[in-house]
């Protein structure tokens, strides 16, 4: 827990700079696109090899690994300032997080005995959330060196490998989920899968240009670091009452309505359009309503599969995000260069809107299952698919 939160202090607001860096340069919304798009590709890539290098070296080597590539990552970008290297950088950072996350994550499906998986869960989600969102205040670190954000990073992220390093508790064994193919996904729940992946391009666009649509409505570097904090700790605040409002009612109805709220939300950022505490409000009302979009269409998902499929279905459900988060920036980048600033959220808004018409058709193509079927949700993280076993719910966890 103390390793992933000073590496996402670190790490978690990278994404961040390198837009901004890019974006005071000149480059065009299409380019600082492609380049958010490759840390994408990098962490699905990483999802899927990254536990080949677990299984020969074990966790604790691994794991050190992995973060000793992700600090000399961070630090080559302040050697040079090229798009192509930074994008080329940005492949590494995602795989080298995806090796972390798998690291830790198995050590806690391994740890946590079944009555603790959601307290380990929420916890591990309130540490990764938390160091996210306040290392984005690292941003304003930059002074006359324009290197010192990425040498902060970089010694954060050194940091990070000691608590796990310097323990004695012996590696576990790595369990192997094996991810539902996309038609067996689609087949058990359309919803959930379809929801899925626009959650993902949502957040990937998010993620990948908000720092610079934030720079191009005049909010200066302390304010972008601000508003990006607030949409990822706002992420935190509503994922538990949501939660309950979708074990309560009818999941796919509540999945549709906060499909809607984030289009309005979406819509409401691009009519304010200038800095201030509203836009503030709005972004951390955005971050609450779109961080919850994948755990809804997780347990939507669950509501129809027997417990032996859930860990697969969750593992499917996290590549099926990742590939809609690598495509986010893409089209988001696209939106912007057609229609101007205003472009990344009214491509986010039209997202929402897609999903909520396919969650429409969904409500008169199947009945929704009875109540007492419902699974209890459990807030996830949309990391890799080994979070798929700290899913209390999942009964044939390792």
């Amino acid at each position: 827990m103390i390793s992933i939160f000073i590496l996402m202090a670190g790490g978690g607001f990278m994404p961040t700079l390198v837009s901004v860096r890019l974006e005071a340069a000149g480059t065009g919304a299409a380019v600082i696109g492609l380049v958010a798009s490759a840390y994408f590709a990098g962490l699905t890539l990483g999802s899927l090899r990254a536990a080949t290098v677990i299984r020969r070296v074990g966790h604790i080597r691994a794991f050190a690994f992995f973060v000793s590539l992700l600090s000399a990552s961070t630090l080559a970008y302040a050697l040079y300032q090229s798009a192509g290297l930074w994008g080329a950088l940005r492949l590494v950072d995602g795989f080298c997080i995806a090796g972390v996350y798998i690291c830790l994550e198995s050590w806690l499906n391994d740890r946590a005995t079944p009555e603790q998986r959601g307290s380990v869960l929420a916890a591990y989600m309130v540490a990764l959330y938390a160091g996210q969102g306040i290392g984005q205040f690292l941003l304003n670190l930059s002074g006359d060196s324009p290197g010192r954000p990425f040498l902060l990073a970089s010694i954060l992220l050194s940091l990070a490998v000691l608590p796990v390093t310097m323990t004695r508790a012996s590696s576990p064994v790595l369990g192997d989920y094996q991810a539902l193919s996309i038609r067996s996904l689609y087949v058990a729940s359309p919803l959930g899968m379809v929801g899925a992946a626009l959650a993902g391009v949502v957040l990937g666009a998010f993620y990948g240009l908000g720092a610079v649509l934030a720079q191009r409505i005049g909010l200066d570097l302390a304010a972008t670091a601000a508003f990006m904090s607030a949409v990822i700790l706002g992420g935190v605040t509503l994922q538990w009452p949501l939660g309950w409002l979708s074990d309560h009612f009818d999941r796919r109805a509540v999945i549709l309505g906060v499909f809607a709220g984030t289009a309005g939300v979406a819509l409401g950022i691009v009519l304010m359009g200038a800095p201030g505490a509203p836009l503030l409000l709005l972004g951390g009302a955005f971050g609450g309503l779109s961080f919850a979009l994948y755990p809804l269409c997780v347990a939507h998902t669950n509501d129809r599969l027997t417990a032996q499929e859930r860990v697969g279905a969750s593992a499917g459900l996290v590549l099926v995000y990742s590939a809609g988060a690598a495509a986010g920036p893409l089209l988001g980048a696209a939106s912007m260069s057609a229609l101007g600033s205003a472009g990344l959220f009214l491509f986010i808004a039209v997202c929402a809107a897609l999903a909520v018409a396919f969650g429409l058709w969904r409500l008169t193509a199947r009945p929704s299952p009875p109540g007492e079927l419902q699974q209890a949700y459990q807030p996830l993280p949309h990391t890799t698919p080994m979070s798929a076993g700290l899913d209390p719910l999942s009964s044939d966890n390792p």
